[in-house]
């Protein structure tokens, strides 16, 4: 098969071991700069140029799209599926998941536990929101954020208060969560391919650092999910139309509880703390489906 991987930067960890899971399993791969894409957009025949020429006979793709291409990384992989090529992340996916309030939303509807959240619209009466969450320490989020950017604790109400005030200021829209004490800054990150889960680690934050994302400096090892905690995922990830998602929990005392579903999950963290195939088991999702 000829397989697409769309990423931006080709010396990515992430890119160039789907690129060589791809070749090691008989197919070419070629990665493709999806931002440099241009979409061609008519009734019978539509097509993606990439520098100016076609790109024909390719029989899937593996988006890698960025959270800050979110709009045009979407629009490329749309144009495939109108051009019948198999995509390891649909598009309608892709925007559902980078839609925390949305995400949030569809999670809770399908039964799959979340810590407890509050969305306005730029509420005045702060000192409500903080206090519908169980109060301080909350969590305070920006929509927008990812690897843990636009993620702020504040330890107690009058400091929640002071940070909400001010991204109201900006015009900036967060959410409000509680803040789940016995989670000590660490977290499960269960990596789904096509319905079932392929490799869990357990991630921690640095010393004084709630945050456990591995780009904020911290550790992950290797963890056996409990069976709740393998469900939770799996659900997660179906409620959101995903098949190749990473999916993030708190342990809490009521059981696992999912704060992401992350649609382009890096594979170094987990590949290097389970030993794991990971970009293996996505060729062979596609070899599945193609």
């Amino acid at each position: 098969m000829n397989i697409a991987v769309l990423s931006r930067d080709s010396k990515l960890y992430s890119t160039q071991r789907l690129v060589e899971a791809c070749e090691r399993r008989g197919h070419t791969a070629r990665v493709v700069n999806h931002v440099k894409c241009d979409i061609l957009i008519q009734q019978k025949q539509p097509q993606v140029l990439y520098n100016g020429q076609p790109l024909t006979g390719i029989d899937a793709i593996i988006p890698r799209i960025g959270a800050s291409v979110t709009f045009y990384g979407t629009a490329v992989v749309r144009q495939f599926e109108m051009m019948k090529v198999f995509t390891t992340t649909e598009s309608q996916a892709l925007v559902r998941s980078r839609d925390k309030l949305r995400s949030l939303q569809i999670l809770t509807r399908s039964g799959v536990g979340i810590p407890k959240t509050v969305f306005t619209n730029y509420s005045k009466d702060v000192g409500s929101i903080v206090d519908s969450v169980g109060g301080a320490p909350c969590i305070i989020k920006l929509l927008e954020g990812t690897q843990g950017l636009g993620v702020v604790l504040a330890e107690t109400k009058k400091a929640a208060i002071a940070v909400c005030e001010s991204f109201n200021s900006l015009k900036a829209r967060v959410i409000v969560q509680e803040f789940i004490q016995e989670s000590r800054g660490v977290d499960i990150r269960a990596f789904v391919v096509d319905g079932r889960v392929v490799g869990a680690m357990r991630r921690t934050g640095k010393e004084g650092e709630f945050r456990s994302n591995l780009h904020r400096g911290g550790t992950a090892e290797l963890v056996e999910l409990t069976h709740d905690e393998e469900v939770t995922a799996i659900k997660a990830a179906k409620a959101l139309g995903l098949h190749v998602a990473g999916v993030d929990m708190l342990q809490s005392e009521r059981g696992p509880l999912v704060i992401e579903v992350n649609s382009s999950p890096g594979l170094e963290g987990i590949e290097k703390a389970t030993g794991k195939d990971i970009a293996g088991e996505i060729v062979r999702f596609i070899e599945r489906n193609v």
